[in-house]
């Protein structure tokens, strides 16, 4: 799955406060892990996700290989009633 980093950034921005905690208790994920799927670089506390950033506009493109944490992101979005993730 293909995503712009800015549209990546967008949807973490959207999430109500306490979100990454939440999406890192559903998934038995470190919360820094799920910060790192957001763009975060701090691995000595996370480990990698496994999505690849392509340099290009909107922040280049980032390839997710496993969406779950998105998924997981978007369902939350929704739930809380955020329009800005529509």
């Amino acid at each position: 799955m293909n995503i712009t980093f800015e549209e990546l950034r967008r949807i973490k921005h959207s999430l109500p406060t306490g979100s990454i905690a939440k999406i890192a208790g559903e998934l038995n994920l470190e919360e820094q892990t799920v910060r790192n799927y957001f763009g975060a670089a701090k691995f000595e506390d996370g480990s990698l996700v496994g999505n690849h950033i392509q340099p290009g506009p909107n922040g280049g493109i980032v390839n997710i290989e496993d969406p779950q944490i998105l998924n997981v992101a978007r369902r939350i979005i929704m739930s809380s009633g955020n329009s800005s993730e529509n």
